[in-house]
Parts: structure tokens; sequence; C-alpha cells
């Protein structure tokens, strides 16, 4: 074994070294970019890890359910397949790399088999100005973006996906997983160029659809090149699809570990922490009273036959969002001087609201006056209330 012994390492071009070495064994490095992307927030996916799930573990709803970030769509099933976040097994990588949840979709039983217009699938929505101002000169076919993510299927066969651009002309992108080993969690990497028909507007909207397809009919399949920018077709987004998988009761699809980085290169998973994935998931939907009983929604006071209050966001969201109230009857109660009051509805007042806080109005019949307060009560035959705002892409 030889050893080479040297102060400094500097590019023959470069003015400054890139490497010092100290007496000691240490050394300095002078690190910009890895793959061509920053060293830190360069992965513009947010909840990779799908560490987040504030709407709960387990739902058959078609659409946010689970996990944020991560919304799965079913359409012309026989059974609702069901979306979970569950545990990364102990002993596999990705495990071993740090990523310890997944999101993972369990087909139902398809007894119709496989129709030409059904659908089971899952995307991740990304602004456009975070891809605008990525530092991705993304109408450049020698400057690139690089997705990997960690997926297993307890079917072997091969998957698609596609990233499907919003502004201007839309664009598609579609992929392919390569033959997948059954039960076995195996690492995907797609290098993507840019292409002069791209274009990401700098604002709030959605720019760009990230999509796995579990199964996808004939009516929406076809002849499409693979790994190439094309004019997006909704009647042709990518090959015709395997249906092994879809009519497999119960055949199960995993990911974790979901990376979108600047360069060519994919990088080891950017972790982040708990707080803050929650704070970039709060910026789309956030848990303005969580399911747990007694809980305080906001402080106010009594009006004509109401209860007004406001509630401040936790984070500032995206834009203006909607309020989503679950299981209202019978689940809250307006406090008052008097006692309390159960609100026949809840509405907002859209003329002062913003995407930092609610107006609140609980319609309660009343006549009282004075401070008040709106709560959530106890399980109303075994199910909590919650009250969120969603500004989901």
């Amino acid at each position: 074994m030889s050893t080479l012994k040297v102060d400094a390492i500097r590019h023959n071009s470069a003015t400054s070294d890139a490497i010092t070495t100290a007496a000691d064994g240490t050394c300095t490095a002078k690190l910009t970019s890895i793959g061509g992307g920053q060293l830190s927030h360069r992965n513009l996916i947010i909840n990779g890890a799908l560490r987040i799930a504030q709407r709960g573990a387990s739902s058959t709803v078609s659409g946010y359910g689970t996990v944020d970030m991560f919304r799965p769509f079913y359409s012309g099933t026989d059974e609702a397949p069901t979306q979970a976040q569950v545990s990364v097994d102990t002993g596999t990588t990705p495990f071993s790399l740090g990523l310890k949840t997944a999101l993972k979709i369990t087909n139902g039983n398809q007894t119709s088999g496989a129709g030409t217009a059904d659908v089971i699938e899952f995307a991740t929505k990304l602004e456009a100005q975070n891809l605008a101002n990525s530092g991705w000169n993304y109408t450049s076919t020698s400057s690139f973006i690089t997705l990997s993510f960690w997926v297993k299927s307890s079917v072997a066969q091969n998957f698609y996906g596609q990233l499907v651009t919003t502004d201007g002309t839309q664009q598609n992108y579609p992929f392919e997983t390569g033959s997948l080993t059954a039960d076995t969690w195996t690492k995907v990497t797609k290098t993507i160029p840019g292409n002069a028909n791209l274009t990401f507007d700098n604002n709030t909207d959605k720019g760009i659809d990230i999509k796995w397809i579990m199964y996808r009919g004939t009516n929406t399949t076809g002849s499409v090149s693979l790994n190439a920018w094309a004019a997006n077709n909704n009647s042709v987004r990518m090959p015709n699809n395997t249906s092994t998988w879809y009519t497999t009761n119960d055949a199960t699809f995993e990911i974790t570990g979901v990376q979108l980085e600047v360069g060519d290169t994919a990088t080891s998973f950017e972790h982040r922490s708990y707080g803050d994935e929650l704070a970039r998931c709060q910026r789309y939907y956030q848990l303005l009273a969580p399911p747990v009983a007694d809980s305080i929604i906001c402080f106010g006071g009594y009006i004509v036959n109401e209860f007004v209050g406001v509630t401040h966001f936790i984070q500032e969201m995206r834009i203006t969002p909607t309020l989503v109230v679950s299981n209202f009857t019978s689940a809250f109660r307006v406090y008052g001087d008097d006692g309390n009051v159960n609100p026949s509805t809840l509405t907002t007042d859209t003329g002062m609201n913003t995407n930092r806080a609610f107006f609140l109005r609980a319609a309660t019949g009343g006549t009282d006056v004075g401070d008040a307060h709106l709560r959530i009560l106890s399980a109303n035959s075994g199910v909590y209330a919650t009250i969120a705002v969603s500004a989901e892409l």
C-alpha cells in the first residue's frame, strides 16, 4: 500500500485549493455542489421519506388519505385499494440508509379483471416556482434533474411512471422501473434532461406531476417513447401496462426515499428533521383541531345567533385554503359565560380569509353575548371530529 502526501489539491485552472490537509490527519474541503446541485436543500420532493401523515395511517379513499404530499388515485376498481403509511422492514436496504417509513398501496380484489379504463396510481406534485428557481436550466438538453426512489412490489414485473408538466404546452416524460424482483427493495434512478418546450411559471400553481402507476388500462396507454419529453397526450400516456399486479388479489406496492435534485447524479437521500418536513407539508395541509377530545379550535365571541372566532395557521399556506370538516354533527361545542351550545353549522368568512388565518363562524341559534371559544368534544360513536385547511396542488 502506498500513501500520497500533499498539503493541498487544486484544479490546474483554479485560483484556490479545493482540499487542504492538516498535520493531524484531517482535511478541509471546499464543496460547493454535488452532481450539479447544492449540498443542502437539494431534494425538491416534500416528505420524500414518507414520515408525515397528518390524515392518518390507513385509508381506502381515492385521494389524499394518509402520507402528506402523495396522492393515490383509483378509478374503475371493483374493490378500493388501501393506502397506508407503513414501516420499512429492518435488515433491509433502504432501512439501513435511515429510511424507516414507506407508502404502501394494497390492491383490492379486482374480480372483473383489468378493464380498459381502470387505474391505480399515485403522484406527488411540485409548485412551479420551486422548479423555476431550482437552478435547473430546464430548457437546455445538457442540463439535468435526477429522480431516485426505492420501490418494492409483491409481484415481479415492470412498472411505469411519468413526469407531466402543467405550464405552457404540457409535456410528458414516461419512464419505467425495470423488472422488479418480488418482495425486494430496488433503487431506481432516472436522469432527466431539459427540453426547449418546458415551461415553469414563477408562481404557486402546480408545475409538475410525478406519477407512479400500478396499472392503467389501454384507454390511456399505447405506443410512446420512454425517457423522452413529448407533448402530453392523455390518451397515450405510456406503453401498455402489464396487468399481473392489478389482477393479483392484495398485491402490494411500496415506495420510499423519493428524491428529485438538480444535476445528473443521484446523491444519497437528503434526510430532514421531522419538524422541518412537517412544516413543509403544512404549507399545503394542516390540522386546526386534531382528533383529540376537548381540543380548543379557536377563541372569539358571540354575536347574534352565532360564534365568531379567528384561527391563525401554524404555517403560511400556499394559497388561501379551503375548510375541511369531518364528523361535525354533535362533535363541537361553543363555550361561553352562560354555558355551552352545540352549533348547527360551521362556515368561514370568505371575504376575510387569507393564507395565514381564517374567520370561523359557528351558527348557535342562541342570544348569548361575550367571550367564547369553539371546542371539540369527546368521540362521537367512537370517531373524533377534525377541522383542517387544505391548499393542496
